[in-house]
């Protein structure tokens, strides 16, 4: 499968995230409309949107998004409890119709604010027990008329989604991603998600999870199309290697002094948030340009670890991803527009070459 690569737009109510240029339109439609215009100008598949409970409403931020622009894919994060399984469907049915099959959906069953909008949610099983069969339930209404569920979390009777999906190249519905790397969400992922994101993990890790991915859905008796897996991580990229570790370093040295003494952000992490923070036990860099220190100073998800480089650098490390079976590419740094630009006319160029010689 040719390889898509997608960016990450920074759906937050505070200006500033990660380093991003702080103004007072940091979250405007015009400015995000500027960040999706670059996307399409620079030849990337769209952007992640993140979602969580004090964020703009994603879907809404998505939706204004996809009728400013003619080619860019929102992938929208969206959480179950958040969502009942027939609005979701039917609203993300109608926006797939109105864009013309560019919605794709990212699954989150993290720690959120579930009081604040009236959700509520057990243990851990528990929770993973609701996403699946919340991603079950939604591909069916996206697949099926007159559908009748009486699960244990969702119940729907005698219900049509319309608009129908349109079954476009080979796509039978917007794919549903999913991460995690809990044993619970890795059943999950095994069973019902279309693709599995990685975070930033050395090669060989990703390899045997990958691996395992592989072997559960097999156990499992996956009844859909084989899984597919994604990376999302943070690229660094400047124009040698010795100017991109440069910023990396004092980048990481302005977050050691705003963050103060070392703290222990492992307490309350997810599980693979864990497995990000217990890589710097193993050294600051790993591979050939995984920068493991920035997880020490408060960087989470997606900027816990980081690819380092020149392009070349980079583009080289994500096509050994690649050569794992990795598909699906998330990447970001900031300033967010800025480095739309940058690594679009520096990094992307050398990965569609590579990726055209490859497939």
């Amino acid at each position: 499968m040719t390889p898509d690569y997608l960016w990450y737009i920074p759906n937050q109510a505070i200006a500033g995230h990660r380093g991003d240029t702080v103004s007072a339109d940091h979250n405007s439609l015009d400015t995000l409309t500027r960040q999706a215009w670059a996307l399409e100008r620079h030849g990337w598949t769209g952007a992640l949107l993140g979602a969580g409970w004090g964020r703009p409403d994603t879907f809404t931020v998505a939706t204004a998004l996809a009728a400013r622009t003619t080619s860019f894919e929102p992938l929208i994060a969206i959480r179950p409890g958040y969502w009942r399984p027939a609005n979701f469907a039917a609203a993300a049915a109608t926006l797939d119709h109105l864009s013309e099959g560019r919605v794709r959906v990212n699954i989150v069953s993290g720690q959120d604010d579930l009081a604040a909008y009236g959700d509520s949610e057990g243990d851990q099983a528990q929770r993973y027990a609701r996403t699946k069969e919340f991603m079950r339930l939604v591909r069916r209404l996206w697949s099926e008329e007159h559908v009748t569920h009486d699960g244990e979390h969702f119940h729907v009777t005698g219900s049509t989604v319309l608009p129908r999906i349109e079954t476009r190249q080979g796509r039978p519905h917007p794919p549903l991603y999913f991460g995690g790397a809990s044993p619970a969400a890795e059943r999950v992922a095994a069973t019902e998600a279309d693709v599995q994101l990685f975070w930033g993990e050395p090669l060989a890790d990703i390899a045997e999870r990958i691996d395992r991915l592989k072997t559960l859905s097999a156990t499992l008796d996956r009844d859909l199309p084989p899984l597919r897996f994604g990376l999302r991580i943070t690229t660094l990229v400047r124009d040698t290697t010795e100017q991109a570790w440069a910023a990396a370093e004092a980048r990481v040295a302005q977050m050691a002094r705003e963050a103060g003494e070392d703290q222990d952000h492992r307490r309350f992490a997810a599980v693979g948030q864990q497995r990000l923070l217990g890589l710097q036990q193993r050294g600051e860099v790993l591979d050939d340009n995984l920068y493991t220190t920035p997880g020490k100073f408060g960087g989470g998800g997606a900027a816990t670890t980081w690819l380092v480089g020149s392009a070349q650098d980079v583009a080289r490390s994500l096509l050994n991803y690649q050569a794992l079976g990795i598909s699906h590419f998330v990447l970001s740094d900031t300033p967010y527009l800025q480095e739309i630009e940058r690594q679009g006319q520096s990094l992307l160029p050398l990965l569609r070459q590579a990726s055209l010689v490859l497939f």
